[in-house]
């Protein structure tokens, strides 16, 4: 079999032939599997990453944290940009764009909820403190009412991945596509990259037929858009604008008009939305400038005492927490999907369980591979003007990451509560503590919405107040 041969010797070539030496155990199905995973592999591309093996250089990195300073291109929830009439034209702007068609949404949501105890794909969690409404019915829901308020379809792209594509699409087909229309989503599966073994620099396998595969990451994102037709579906569409966010964060605004006018305003090709980090040890990705290039260091990267530095006011001089919540162009998307090195893997050490030489599953007790990932946001250097756009922590940023404590789904909820109660005073309209409140998206999308319906709410029921 040719294509067979011209595989052997590409293993060959690079030492890799453990790989297949099971094939003839396997049988057809298992084969066609295993050569599929060998055939999907970037070979060049891995061996640049196998030529330095080593992990990322902490000292390194720390050397480069040191050179950072706050971001130029901040705007603050008290810049005078905000102003009137300025911030009515910002609002019109995205108002704009939306009416005419020229804005769509990506959501990622290719991870599991292990870390709430939640074996299944995190956009089923539910949310909802009184109809248990998941994630997605409320990230879909918020596009729905858009799609309604400007009487334009705003396309949804849905990033899975091996663990959840096939639980997440069966979810929208049975709950009638979380009230949205079939032709407003589009699927895409995130790629994965290879384990290697530390020691030897081979790859793990998983399986006598199967390679021990991770997610390449939230920057995986941009391959698999342009692999998997999504940037022609968004030109055919005539998309300018794509806003991008994460699935934990139900009170996000998504498309947010007057964000998507301050990014078209400042000619912006990738815009972000930060809140100030509570404290210097938060766990969050930083916006800072270096070399005059806005861009975002892990917290684990950052230096504790920079973290800890303070500004003449005595607040943190480093607190631009990255939300996860980006504006792309679509022009300066189409330029990283075509660009091999745009965004570069990062390298970390895990514990991945593989079969050894004999074909014994091994479950190492610590770190015996590297895994390699792309990050979304080391787009950020490669845009000619990159905007940082500061937001209301309490009202935008409460993801549901842990299973108790920060970041949780109580603080979310209680988070969501202050929200639609804050609403419901906005409209002259009191409610006990007493009362569990929830407002889905379809009934308001804001609060101005709600007031335009507050003929319809009537006294709640047995202590519970749901407007679906």
């Amino acid at each position: 079999m040719k294509i067979l041969d011209e595989l052997k010797t590409t293993l060959q070539s690079r030492s890799q032939t453990h790989l297949i030496q099971w094939w003839d155990e396997l049988d057809e199905s298992q084969r066609v599997s295993l050569f599929d995973q060998l055939e999907s592999i970037n070979w060049n591309e891995l061996d640049r990453l196998l030529n330095d093996i080593e992990a990322d250089n902490a000292a390194e990195q720390s050397e480069h944290a040191k050179k950072a300073t706050p971001p130029e291109t901040l705007v603050g929830l008290s810049d005078p940009i905000w102003s009137d009439p300025n911030k009515a034209d910002l609002h019109e702007r995205g108002e704009t764009l939306l009416r005419n068609g020229k804005v769509g949404a990506i959501v990622v949501a290719g991870g599991q909820g292990s870390r709430l105890g939640f074996e299944h794909a995190k956009g089923l969690f539910p949310i909802g403190p009184i109809s248990n409404a998941t994630l997605f019915d409320f990230l879909c829901g918020q596009i729905a009412a858009l799609t309604k308020r400007y009487q334009v379809d705003i396309p949804y792209y849905i990033m899975t991945s091996d663990a959840t594509h096939d639980e997440v699409t069966a979810a929208f087909q049975e709950h009638d596509w979380f009230g949205l229309s079939p032709n407003q989503v589009m699927f895409f599966k995130q790629g994965h990259m290879p384990a290697v073994d530390a020691a030897s620099g081979k790859l793990l396998l998983s399986a006598k037929d199967s390679l021990a595969l991770s997610p390449d990451g939230h920057g995986g994102m941009v391959s698999a858009l342009d692999k998997q037709g999504v940037l022609r579906d968004m030109e055919a569409r005539g998309l300018e604008v794509v806003y991008y966010h994460q699935v934990d964060n139900p009170c996000l605004k998504m498309c947010d008009p007057e964000f998507l006018g301050l990014h078209r305003q400042m000619d912006s090709e990738m815009s972000t939305k930060v809140v100030r980090k509570v404290a210097p040890e938060e766990k969050m990705g930083l916006l800072v400038d270096i070399d005059g290039k806005t861009q975002i260091i892990e917290y684990s990267d950052f230096p504790p005492e920079l973290a800890a530095q303070k500004a003449i006011d005595g607040s943190l001089k480093f607190w631009a927490g990255n939300t996860a919540c980006h504006a792309f162009s679509f022009q300066f998307l189409k330029s990283l999907a075509a660009s091999a090195t745009a965004l570069p893997f990062h390298k970390a050490s895990k514990k991945v369980p593989y079969i050894d030489d004999a074909g014994v599953s091994q479950s190492p007790e610590s770190s015996n591979a590297f895994k390699f990932e792309k990050f979304i946001f080391d787009a950020l250097p490669a845009a000619d003007v990159a905007l940082v756009v500061e937001t209301s922590r309490e009202r935008e940023f409460n993801p549901v990451k842990n299973a108790e404590g920060n970041d949780s789904p109580a603080t979310c909820q209680s988070a969501l509560d202050t929200i639609w109660r804050s609403w419901l005073s906005a409209a002259g309209i009191e409610v006990g503590d007493d009362v569990t409140v929830e407002i889905q998206p379809s009934f308001a999308l804001d609060e101005a919405d709600l007031i335009a319906r507050k003929a319809e709410i009537g006294k709640p029921q047995s202590g519970i107040l749901l407007l679906k």
